[in-house]
């Protein structure tokens, strides 16, 4: 067991600030003592410190400012830069969140300075290598101490790939906690400018957005869909580009730009439908009952499908407009409540790590 007075957290992208906030605010109750690395992967200062304020989270002990680079480049410079953080700090235990890059580079600098790391989102799989992140997960997951689950699939998953038992904690979804925290402030937002019935569309995937073809079908099948029902994308500006560079028409579709976090859960709380290939945004929506469309062959999160209210549409465009014409007749799927999605993950972390 390890005498645990001093914890280390590791963020890098704005799905990391979202389930790390739960868990600083709960040990910050507790007053154990923590420190806070931004590794700076997510290099959109304006955003970060929107998120940062927003999520309640305080201004981080050291920022990497890493920013962008290949998966290979971002991961060794974090390495090489958080390495004498850690040094420094000397942590009783590295909290590491979800599957970005500074997830795994953070484990890996940790494993091997024999500092203890524990997972916050363990054991989730998509089954398809090809995804960075898959690999990032399953790194992370071999050399962790501790792996918080967010589902029971992840805890299968683990025990599968020979995790003792009693390392794996099914803690429910990290995520979960902000939203409900923040719910209220988003269904406080004002309507202005909304249109009574709207779908929601965030893409960032370089399989959707990077591919001129498959930009280009994705936002055509949109732009007929429009003519029935309103069409909000908030796009990131390298997307945006992507648009521009291809010549794609968007005439139905309302371009907006990156939206802060309460300002985007607004959005979802009153779309119609989301059209999606981002992970957390699957589980946001099947919270909030929302109909999720995911324009991916696969899921890490398959609890969304199975129990929730996602579908995967993939790359097949006849589908997605299908599925589109089904929720705009009433006819979208049912999801149910999902174990321990109730807002109470980070207490729960906090005081597993407490009992050590």
């Amino acid at each position: 067991m390890v005498d645990v007075n001093h914890i280390l957290h590791v963020v890098g992208a704005r799905p990391n600030f979202v389930k790390a906030a739960p868990v600083l605010r709960a040990l910050r109750q507790r007053g154990v003592r923590q420190t806070l690395v931004h590794t700076g992967q997510h290099y959109d200062r304006n955003m970060s410190d929107v998120f940062f304020t927003q999520l309640e989270i305080p201004e981080p002990d050291f920022n990497l400012e890493v920013g962008s680079g290949s998966h290979a480049a971002q991961t060794a410079e974090i390495m090489r830069r958080f390495e004498p953080v850690v040094l420094e700090r000397k942590p009783d235990m590295t909290l590491v969140y979800g599957d970005v890059n500074s997830t795994v580079a953070a484990a890996l600098v940790c494993a091997k300075l024999l500092i203890p790391v524990g997972h916050v989102e363990a054991g989730l799989r998509s089954f398809d290598r090809t995804m960075p992140e898959e690999i990032n997960r399953m790194v992370t997951d071999r050399i962790s101490d501790l792996l918080f689950t967010p589902s029971e699939d992840g805890d299968l998953n683990l025990m599968r790939e020979g995790v003792p038992k009693e390392r794996i904690h099914l803690v429910g979804n990290v995520m979960i906690d902000s939203l409900v925290r923040l719910l209220p402030a988003a269904k406080s937002c004002s309507k202005n400018g909304l249109p009574e019935r709207f779908a929601l569309v965030t893409l960032h995937r370089p399989s959707n957005v990077d591919d001129g073809e498959s930009l280009r079908q994705i936002l055509d099948c949109l732009t007929k869909v429009g003519n029935d029902l309103c069409i909000i994308f908030p796009v990131h500006p390298r997307t945006r580009q992507r648009i521009a560079d291809f010549g794609i028409n968007c005439e139905n579709v309302r371009l907006l730009d990156p939206l802060p976090y309460i300002e985007f859960l607004s959005l979802q709380t009153r779309a119609a439908v989301v059209i999606t290939d981002s992970g957390g945004i699957q589980e946001e929506t099947t919270y909030l009952g929302v109909p999720c469309l995911t324009l991916r062959q696969n899921t890490e999160r398959p609890i969304t499908v199975t129990l929730g209210t996602n579908t995967l549409v993939g790359d097949d465009r006849t589908l997605l407009v299908r599925e589109l014409e089904k929720i705009l007749r009433g006819e979208q799927k049912k999801g149910s409540t999902l174990t321990l999605w109730d807002g109470h993950t980070g207490d729960r972390i906090a005081d597993i790590l407490q009992r050590m």
